[in-house]
C-alpha cells in the first residue's frame, strides 16, 4: 500500500465548518442562589448572544428509537461517505491495491485517524485477504469498528459519601454550560438532588445559562461575583451540597483565562478545593470536547489528561457537521470512557454511548 501518498493527500484536503447563528434575546426568571455566606435572590438575566438555543420546552427525553433517529441523521454524511463509495469503488472495476489505498484515505478523512485507520487495515487484510463485494468489505469495516470501540470498559463507579462531585473542564466554545444543564436536568429526572457551582467566573454568560438551566433542572446553584476566585466557588459549592444533603455536584470551570495564570494551574487549584472538602473529590473529571474538531480533540484529551487526569469523556456536536470517525479514534487512543455523545442542542441529544448503537448507526 502507498501509505505515503495517501496520506499527504489527506493532509492537503480542508473541511469546512457549519457556525451556529445567536440565538434570539431571552429573559429568564432565575432561582436561588449561594453566594459566600449569603443567600439572595436574583430575580431576571437576560441571556446573552450565545443563550441556549433550541432548548425544549418540557423536560421530558424522547425514548431511545427518538436518539437513534437523531444520531443516524447525525451520522448520515459519514455513514454515506463510507458505504456509498464503497460500493461505487466495486462498480468501477478498481483494482484491489487500489481499492485497499482508496478505504484507508476515506477512512482517515472520516475522522478515524491515520494510525487507527493503519490498524485497521493491516487486521483487514489478515482476516480477509479475499473480499468480493461490497457487503463484505463494509460487513467487515463495521466489526473490526466494533471491537475497537469495545476496547473501552468504563470503570466501576465506587461507592462514595454523598454528594457525589463531578468537575467539568473542556476549552471555551465545545458546550460545557450546555452539557451541564442536560447533565443536571438528567440526575433531576432520576430523583437525585442536584447542585450546580458555577465556577467559570471569568466569562459571565456563563454563569447567566447556568442559572437558567438550574432553573429548569429543578436544581440549586453556587455563584460568586464576576471574576471571582474559582476555587473558592467550587469550595463554597461543595459544601453547600454537604449542607443541604445533595446526592450530586457539578462543578463549571473555566476555558480559557485572561489573566496570566495558567488554565491548567488554575484548574490544579480547584482540584485541591474541592479534595479540602471531600478527600476524595472530585470523583469524576468530565472532559468535553467539539467532535467537529476532529483529531484535534485527540490534542486536547492529552492535554487536560496529563494536567488533572481524565476519568470520563462527553462528545458534542456529533451533528452533520462533524465526522463520525472522531468516536473510532477516541476510543482507540485512550484508555478513558467516552461516556456521553451529543447529536444536537436538544435535552434528548445527549445520550450515554453504546458502542454497537453507535456502529448501527454509522454503518
Amino acid at each position: 500500500m502507498k501509505g505515503n501518498r495517501i496520506i499527504m493527500g489527506w493532509f492537503k484536503k480542508k473541511s469546512k465548518q457549519d457556525r451556529k447563528t445567536p440565538s434570539e434575546q431571552k429573559t429568564h426568571k432565575a432561582t436561588e442562589v449561594f453566594e459566600e455566606d449569603e443567600t439572595v435572590t436574583i430575580n431576571m438575566f437576560q441571556e446573552s448572544d450565545e443563550g441556549i438555543p433550541g432548548y425544549p420546552a418540557g423536560f421530558q427525553s424522547e425514548p431511545d428509537s427518538g436518539f437513534v433517529r437523531h444520531l443516524r441523521k447525525g451520522l448520515s454524511k459519514t455513514r454515506e461517505f463510507l458505504t456509498t463509495d464503497i460500493e461505487n469503488l466495486f462498480k468501477s472495476g478498481t483494482t484491489m491495491e487500489d481499492l485497499w489505498e482508496e478505504i484507508e484515505e476515506r477512512l482517515i478523512t472520516s475522522d478515524i485517524g491515520v494510525q487507527t485507520t493503519m490498524d485497521i487495515m493491516e487486521n483487514i487484510s489478515k482476516k480477509f485477504p479475499k473480499i468480493s463485494n461490497p457487503d463484505q468489505l463494509k460487513a467487515v469495516l463495521k466489526e473490526e469498528i466494533i471491537s475497537l470501540l469495545n476496547t473501552q470498559t468504563a470503570a466501576p463507579e465506587k461507592a462514595t459519601a454523598k454528594p457525589h462531585v463531578v468537575m467539568i473542564v473542556g476549552i471555551n466554545g465545545v458546550g460545557k454550560t450546555t452539557t451541564i444543564g442536560k447533565l443536571a436536568a438528567k440526575s433531576s429526572d432520576e430523583g437525585k438532588k442536584v447542585l450546580i457551582a458555577a465556577a467559570d467566573t471569568f466569562r459571565a454568560a456563563a454563569i447567566e445559562q447556568l442559572v437558567i438551566w438550574a432553573e429548569k433542572a429543578g436544581a440549586d446553584i453556587v455563584r460568586h461575583r464576576d471574576n471571582a476566585d474559582p476555587a473558592a466557588v467550587a469550595y463554597d459549592g461543595v459544601e453547600a451540597a454537604v449542607a443541604r444533603g445533595k446526592d450530586i455536584v457539578f462543578v463549571d470551570t473555566a476555558g480559557r483565562l485572561h489573566t496570566k495564570i495558567s488554565l491548567m494551574e488554575e484548574l490544579k487549584k480547584i482540584r485541591r478545593a474541592l479534595s479540602k472538602k471531600i478527600p476524595d473529590a472530585p470523583h469524576e473529571v468530565l472532559l468535553v470536547l467539539d467532535a467537529t474538531t476532529g483529531q484535534n480533540a485527540l490534542s486536547q484529551v492529552r492535554l487536560f489528561n496529563n494536567a488533572i487526569g481524565v476519568t470520563g469523556i462527553a462528545l458534542t456536536k456529533l451533528d452533520g457537521t462533524a465526522k463520525g470517525g472522531i468516536v473510532v479514534s477516541i476510543c482507540s487512543t485512550f484508555d478513558i470512557p467516552l461516556k456521553y455523545i451529543g447529536v444536537g442542542e436538544q435535552l434528548e441529544d445527549l445520550h450515554d454511548f453504546d458502542p454497537a448503537l453507535f456502529a448501527d448507526a454509522l454503518f
